[in-house]
């Protein structure tokens, strides 16, 4: 049995993570996914980092998982726990010393949407929840939250990635990071290629029984 440590997105909640929740239990896993302080403004990465560590507590057997902004924040959880396995799902690969605010054009990041025309797309319910189902899309709309500008200010602490097993998940029809730009992206900052799952950047609440798949897969590699 793993424990599952889930790390929302930007601006988002532990809620969305609640149907993967269901599957990885079904599976005879443990979950922990806390809401970060994001919606502190005071709040910086150390202390989202402390929030996750805290409601993990002595858990062990640990696979943390960051979606999106939340990989600024899950290889600290993964460092100080020393876990097993760290997934980033459409997550935005940090360099030592990076801010999160510059992290969309020290990448490309911005350049990149806007010449797959994904900039032009400003309703969430497209860009973001295309393929949720209506009603959840709009429960994810409703959770929403504002996001701490210190954390966004702040420089990634670590100074090199750190000693854990990595993976990378591409979400194929993700339509506000171009897919093509984190397969790149993944291969020069991590040295990785990426494995890929059908559906758009919210794919734990679109097909939470791939992803919880794929998640335990890696498990046994």
């Amino acid at each position: 049995m793993a424990t599952f440590v889930l790390i929302h997105g930007g601006g988002d909640s532990g809620w969305s993570w609640h149907l993967l929740e269901a599957e990885l239990r079904s599976r005879g896993h443990e979950t922990v996914a806390p809401d970060l302080p994001s919606d502190h403004p005071s709040a910086g990465l150390g202390d989202y980092a402390d929030a996750v560590i805290e409601a993990v507590g002595e858990r062990r057997n640990v696979v943390v998982v960051g979606h999106s902004y939340g990989a600024f924040t899950a290889p600290l959880v993964a460092d100080r726990l020393r876990a097993d396995v760290l997934v980033l799902l459409a997550g935005m690969i940090p360099a030592p010393g990076e801010r999160p605010d510059d992290w969309w054009e020290a990448t490309g990041c911005n350049q990149a949407r806007e010449a797959a025309g994904l900039s032009a797309i400003e309703d969430p319910f497209e860009s973001f929840y295309h393929d949720v189902p209506r009603k959840s899309a709009e429960e994810a709309m409703r959770r929403g939250r504002e996001e701490s500008s210190r954390a966004g200010g702040e420089p990634w602490p670590l100074t090199a990635w750190p000693d854990t097993p990595t993976k990378f998940i591409v979400c194929k029809d993700d339509r506000f990071f171009p897919p093509e730009f984190f397969r790149g992206l993944a291969r020069e900052r991590l040295g990785l290629v990426a494995d890929e799952i059908g559906g758009g950047h919210c794919v734990a609440l679109s097909r939470p029984q791939e992803l919880a798949e794929l998640l335990v897969g890696y498990l046994r590699d």
